[in-house]
């Protein structure tokens, strides 16, 4: 009878263990282990099949049903699903899941590692065939996931502990095409707005704004920043518009790492007395579909999230086959001026 310790030795041990084992990638490894050897040599089947039975591999039937795809059930992770941003991806993701055979659960992480966890587990027990992971945290869980092998797509976010399948923008481009269009319109000590905790990909937008700032002359000590605290990006671009302003006053102009950052700054013009953008420009980065009703008076760099859906769905399909994943990035639009300042111009 096999002891605990043996009993709890052989639950730790999977694909990735099998793979590290053998020198082969996951995929290979699983195709194996579920009967799909004819793409590997006779010399690579042999040495996974005695890694499997000298390493005490079982494949959990959450796992096989994983790489079967025996569910047609998606689950996308996201946070904050009252940001535009993040429903426009989950709209996208969820109509082209839709066409391919697919029905997608939808849970919002609030940006939280533990809430995130809870969800994977959840999602785990509900035998998904993939997960679709947007603005991912970092987590135990998401480490726990990924060491298992199990079909992940990463979206607008890079994966925070590296590597696997990825859908976005280019951020750093979006943040240098937003120096550019302020240098052209004569704006020479633009600031920038962001959250304190900044992640990956706002993170990349700010590198960008600055770094092509600094390719043209703009010293960095020139170069303002600002940033507020919490996960709400109205609250955060509120509170870093007022950090700023303490600092040294309004800018001339302003990016702002996303469109939700730019409304809270917005609010705080309006209070001040402020006209936006007669007396600041301010440029968010998204693009969202509401600009145009509520807030004509904001330039924004454009992502069509509502292309996102269709690259989703071909990575996941890549994962599932074993096929190697590339890491796509969708070309965002230009800086696109708001009604208010093409009514001025």
């Amino acid at each position: 009878m096999k002891t605990r310790a043996a009993r709890a030795h052989q639950g730790s041990v999977s694909l990735t263990t099998v793979a590290e084992d053998t020198g082969v990638s996951i995929s290979t490894v699983s195709r194996i282990v579920n009967g799909e050897s004819g793409r590997a040599s006779p010399e690579t089947v042999a040495r996974v099949e005695e890694a499997i039975a000298r390493l005490g591999y079982r494949p959990n039937p959450v796992g096989r049903a994983l790489r079967q795809r025996a569910s047609r059930v998606v689950a996308m992770l996201s946070p904050n699903l009252d940001n535009p941003a993040m429903a426009a991806i989950a709209v996208s993701t969820e109509a082209a899941l839709r066409a391919a055979g697919y029905v997608m659960i939808l849970c919002d992480t609030h940006d939280r590692a533990e809430l995130q966890d809870d969800y994977l587990q959840a999602m785990r027990e509900q035998f998904v065939a993939g997960y679709v992971m947007v603005s991912a945290v970092r987590s135990r869980g998401l480490e726990e996931t990924l060491r298992r092998g199990d079909p992940m797509v990463f979206v607008a976010r890079h994966n925070p502990l590296g590597g696997g399948a990825y859908v976005g923008i280019d951020n750093r481009a979006a943040g240098a095409d937003a120096a550019d269009f302020m240098l052209a319109r004569g704006i020479e000590r633009p600031a920038v707005l962001m959250a304190a905790q900044n992640v990956s990909s706002t993170q990349e937008r700010a590198s960008g704004f600055i770094d092509r700032l600094v390719a043209r002359g703009i010293p960095d000590s020139a170069i303002r920043r600002a940033s507020g605290p919490g996960l709400s990006h109205i609250e955060i671009g509120y509170a870093a518009a007022k950090a700023l302003v303490q600092q040294g006053g309004w800018p001339q102009g302003a990016l702002c790492v996303s469109d939700l950052i730019a409304y809270g700054a917005y609010r705080l013009a309006v209070e001040s007395d402020v006209p936006i953008p007669e007396r600041c420009t301010l440029v968010g980065v998204d693009g969202n579909a509401l600009n145009h009703w509520i807030a004509p008076w904001l330039t924004s760099i454009r992502i069509p999230y509502e292309s996102f859906g269709g690259h989703v769905v071909a990575q996941l399909q890549s994962l599932w086959s074993g096929e190697p994943t590339t890491e796509v990035r969708i070309p965002h639009e230009p800086p696109m001026v708001g009604l208010a300042q093409k009514a001025t111009a």
